[in-house]
């Protein structure tokens, strides 16, 4: 692998980890997570009340809304954020507040490149994450962090592939891993990894799932600095890059 390519980045590393611990108003919880200059921000608010049609009797609701930056059609937005919700459900306990709602806004602060969509998706997750552990209103019993992969000509899998390498990359997909009691306490709880130049191979997306890994727990590890280091209840920036 050109490394030169990369920015001297190795194949496992992200670019610059970027968060903010948003103090938006009238939520519970916000935060701004970015790979270099693909952002996304997100919200929290709950639990609270929530409308009878949505009610569970034994669980709080989770709702997930997507903004995009551009138009997007409806249904991949909603596609989407079922498909975030779907990554964070194994992190959440619901069970302590039913007949609530906790309701998650997501918006994407970059634009939505085909090539690089799999980057965007990685950072609304982790801002996601954020915004949960930010509210602290939400009983947790795991940390969800993602990354995306890409396959740059049928052969070499890199982390967070950046603009330059976008047109050699012919297969990508998004990892996210839940974190619980240590960083060996992991497992990977959702993915889309595709690949359009051949079948589907089980031992390469193993690989994929092991830098995947790797990366996400460095994203874990900035995360936890951040809120370490956090004395303003989450009003002033922290950008954090992985050395």
């Amino acid at each position: 692998m050109d490394l030169t390519r990369r920015g001297g980045r190795k194949a496992a590393e992200p670019r610059a980890l970027k968060v903010t611990l948003d103090g938006l108003s009238r939520v519970d919880g916000s935060a701004r997570f970015g790979f270099g200059d693909t952002v996304a921000v997100a919200s929290v608010s709950g639990p609270i009340e929530v409308r009878l049609a949505a009610e569970n009797p034994s669980l709080s609701t989770f709702e997930v809304l997507l903004r995009p930056l551009s138009n997007v059609p409806a249904t991949q937005s909603k596609s989407l954020a079922a498909s975030i919700r779907a990554a964070l459900i194994p992190s959440l306990i619901l069970s302590q507040n039913p007949r609530t709602l906790i309701q998650l806004v997501i918006q994407a602060l970059s634009p939505t490149r085909s090539r690089s969509f799999d980057t965007l998706v990685a950072a609304m997750i982790n801002a996601s994450t954020i915004a949960l552990l930010n509210a602290g209103s939400i009983p947790m019993k795991g940390v969800v962090c993602a990354v995306a992969i890409g396959r740059i000509k049928s052969t070499t899998l890199v982390v967070d592939p950046g603009e330059e390498e976008e047109a050699a990359i012919d297969a990508s997909g998004c990892f996210a891993f839940s974190f619980g009691n240590g960083l060996d306490d992991t497992r990977c709880v959702w993915t889309n990894w595709k690949s359009a130049s051949r079948s589907f191979d089980e031992a390469e997306l193993a690989r994929c799932k092991l830098l995947a890994s790797v990366a996400a727990k460095s994203v874990w590890l900035q995360i936890q600095k951040v809120f370490e280091g956090d004395e303003s209840g989450g009003e002033e920036e922290d950008e954090m890059e992985i050395s």
